[in-house]
């Protein structure tokens, strides 16, 4: 039955702007330029939003408040103090407790219906099961999408069109986006599995509100192993390793869960879900927009290229796009040269603490277990915590003092 039989208005023929992909980034986008007074239109090939979840669903504290999202109480699987980073022995540990670490583990299903709700209040209009298979494009410049919808194709025009359609963005490519595709070495492959009857604690030590960060290559080569609560004996337990790898995911997280070691916590987990999917982890897009055109969150490879986390970066990612969007369409001004304000406003808040976590991605890639266990066995909360800020230098010489074969690999961090 179609939807003018139903008496449903459907989707309209032209936009200010039209979004594709409903994520965090798209929600975030949708919502600002509709404030902003542009007409918008998101388009979602998933039957429903927040599904599949493909990632550790981790959340900084500090986004909801910044960005002006309220974390409805469904949203909420684990509230987080802290981090716990695991050596490769699984002796050494660090516990960080800082207002960095604090934050959520999310119930994705919940909290991305939550951000379009927020951003249908807001004025857009938002449809599901709408798979944009192509784009308008007249004399170079982008004019609208060609849609699958409510049964058949049709075209839909617009100002503007911003792609948040994930790692793997396709239109992205359509848009003639060369670099819009990350090189296997620049992508990381996350897969997880939720699971229920997990011990989140060990030896009287409560691990019930951190993220715990497990190092080690025989888990997961470039990469880590994760574990994630969701609630009182349920978590996220997954692995995060270098997309040559790709194929192995599965391999190195069931060798994680079968470690002896780790049979305590995790022997009589049960598999209740199972997540994962593509994470650029390098530079960003070199260009962000085209006449009338926007790339916006994983879809720009802005993603933090040390965890792959991408929630909090997409946020603010796609809020920059929305109010330079919803300007522009309004104003009318939608050549590449207007739209190009949002890269360099993205380029003065991000990229000084995004470029430092770049150089340290490509350092930890160097290092082995041996190294590993020696730096956390050296170093303290407080040392992770400058690194975490960008502040290098002392953490390198403290750990040189132990560990002097790292000079070659290490002194780069000090140059930056």
């Amino acid at each position: 039955m179609s939807s003018e039989i139903l008496g449903f208005p459907g989707i309209k023929d032209e936009y200010d702007i039209i979004i594709v992909g409903a994520g965090p980034a798209g929600a975030l986008a949708a919502r600002e330029a509709a404030k902003k007074g542009a007409s918008v239109l998101v388009l979602d090939r998933r039957k429903e939003l927040g599904a599949p979840v493909r990632c550790g669903e981790g959340l900084g504290a500090k986004y909801p408040e910044k960005f002006g999202i309220k974390l409805s109480p469904g949203a909420i699987s684990a509230h987080i103090n802290g981090a716990r980073v695991i050596a490769p022995n699984l002796k050494d540990d660090i516990i960080i407790r800082t207002p960095e670490t604090k934050g959520f583990v999310l119930d994705r299903k919940v909290f991305d219906k939550d951000l379009a709700k927020d951003a249908a209040r807001a004025g857009a209009s938002i449809f599901s099961k709408a798979e944009v298979y192509d784009l308008i494009q007249e004399g170079g410049k982008v004019k609208g999408v060609k849609v699958n919808f409510d049964g058949g194709k049709r075209e839909v025009r617009s100002k503007i069109v911003i792609a948040a359609d994930g790692a793997e963005s396709v239109i992205a490519r359509l848009a003639g986006m060369k670099d819009g595709v990350s090189t296997l070495y620049d992508t990381d492959y996350g897969m997880e599995y939720e699971m229920a009857n997990v011990k989140l604690e060990e030896n009287g030590k409560d691990f019930s509100d951190l993220i715990e960060l497990f190092f080690g290559r025989e888990w997961a080569p470039r990469g880590y192993t994760w574990i994630f609560p969701k609630g009182k004996d349920v978590a996220n337990v997954g692995v995060g390793i270098g997309g040559l790898e790709a194929p192995n995911a599965i391999h190195y997280l069931h060798k994680f869960l079968a470690d002896p070691r780790m049979k305590y916590r995790l022997g009589n987990a049960s598999i209740i879900a199972t997540k994962g999917g593509a994470i650029p982890v390098c530079q960003p897009l070199k260009e962000f927009v085209k006449d009338g055109f926007m790339v916006t969150g994983t879809a720009a490879h802005q993603v933090d290229p040390i965890h792959g986390g991408g929630i909090g970066l997409a946020l603010n990612a796609g809020r920059l796009a929305g109010i330079v969007a919803g300007e522009c369409a309004l104003e009318n001004k939608v050549d590449a040269a207007s739209l190009d304000r949002y890269k360099k406003i993205w380029y003065e808040e991000e990229w000084g603490k995004f470029g430092k976590r770049l150089a340290l991605r490509k350092v930890l890639e160097k290092m082995n277990d041996d190294d590993f266990n020696s730096i956390l066995s050296t170093i303290n909360d407080k040392d992770i915590d400058l690194v975490l800020e960008g502040k290098f230098a002392p953490v390198v010489q403290k750990v040189l003092v132990k560990r002097p074969q790292l000079l070659k690999v290490l002194t780069v961090l000090v140059n930056l």
